[in-house]
Protein backbone atom coordinates (compact mmCIF):
# COMPACT_ATOMS: atom_id res chain seq x y z
CA UNK A 1 0.00 0.00 0.00
CA UNK A 2 2.71 2.61 0.52
CA UNK A 3 4.37 2.06 -2.53
CA UNK A 4 1.04 2.55 -4.33
CA UNK A 5 0.80 6.24 -2.47
CA UNK A 6 4.55 6.91 -3.02
CA UNK A 7 3.20 6.40 -6.65
CA UNK A 8 0.72 8.42 -6.10
CA UNK A 9 2.11 11.43 -4.39
CA UNK A 10 5.16 11.45 -7.13
CA UNK A 11 3.14 11.42 -10.12
CA UNK A 12 0.65 13.95 -8.36
CA UNK A 13 4.13 16.26 -7.63
CA UNK A 14 4.77 16.09 -11.53
CA UNK A 15 1.09 17.18 -12.63
CA UNK A 16 1.69 20.04 -10.29
CA UNK A 17 5.04 20.75 -11.35
CA UNK A 18 3.84 20.52 -14.91
CA UNK A 19 0.88 22.86 -14.53
CA UNK A 20 2.75 25.76 -12.93
CA UNK A 21 5.07 25.29 -15.97
CA UNK A 22 2.00 26.01 -17.60
CA UNK A 23 0.89 28.98 -15.76
CA UNK A 24 4.15 30.45 -15.72
CA UNK A 25 4.62 30.76 -19.09
CA UNK A 26 1.45 30.92 -20.75
CA UNK A 27 1.98 28.87 -23.47
CA UNK A 28 -0.03 25.90 -25.17
CA UNK A 29 1.19 22.34 -24.77
CA UNK A 30 2.67 21.27 -27.56
CA UNK A 31 3.64 17.96 -28.76
CA UNK A 32 7.85 17.00 -29.78
CA UNK A 33 6.58 16.34 -33.59
CA UNK A 34 5.08 19.70 -34.75
CA UNK A 35 1.86 17.92 -35.19
CA UNK A 36 -0.18 18.96 -38.08
CA UNK A 37 2.03 21.66 -38.75
CA UNK A 38 4.54 19.68 -39.90
CA UNK A 39 1.81 18.22 -42.60
CA UNK A 40 1.24 21.66 -44.03
CA UNK A 41 -2.36 21.68 -42.79
CA UNK A 42 -3.57 24.87 -41.68
CA UNK A 43 -5.95 23.85 -39.56
CA UNK A 44 -7.13 20.66 -38.27
CA UNK A 45 -11.04 20.89 -39.64
CA UNK A 46 -10.00 21.43 -43.55
CA UNK A 47 -12.97 23.15 -44.17
CA UNK A 48 -13.18 25.79 -46.49
CA UNK A 49 -15.05 28.64 -44.14
CA UNK A 50 -13.74 28.70 -40.83
CA UNK A 51 -16.30 28.86 -37.57
CA UNK A 52 -16.26 32.66 -35.72
CA UNK A 53 -13.83 31.26 -33.30
CA UNK A 54 -11.60 30.55 -35.72
CA UNK A 55 -12.18 33.91 -37.54
CA UNK A 56 -12.11 35.80 -34.55
CA UNK A 57 -8.95 34.34 -33.79
CA UNK A 58 -7.29 34.82 -37.17
CA UNK A 59 -8.25 38.28 -36.97
CA UNK A 60 -6.53 39.44 -33.90
CA UNK A 61 -3.63 37.65 -35.13
CA UNK A 62 -3.51 39.54 -37.55
CA UNK A 63 -4.12 42.63 -35.90
CA UNK A 64 -1.22 41.81 -33.63
CA UNK A 65 0.96 41.38 -36.61
CA UNK A 66 0.06 44.84 -37.66
CA UNK A 67 0.64 46.42 -34.39
CA UNK A 68 4.28 44.77 -34.45
CA UNK A 69 4.91 45.61 -37.83
CA UNK A 70 3.74 49.29 -37.19
CA UNK A 71 5.67 49.58 -33.70
CA UNK A 72 7.51 52.72 -33.66
CA UNK A 73 9.46 51.45 -30.54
Amino acid sequence: MSTFIAAFVILMLFFVLMSVGYIIKKKAVEGSCGGLGVLGIEKACDCDDPCDKRKRRMAEEERRAKLEKNRII
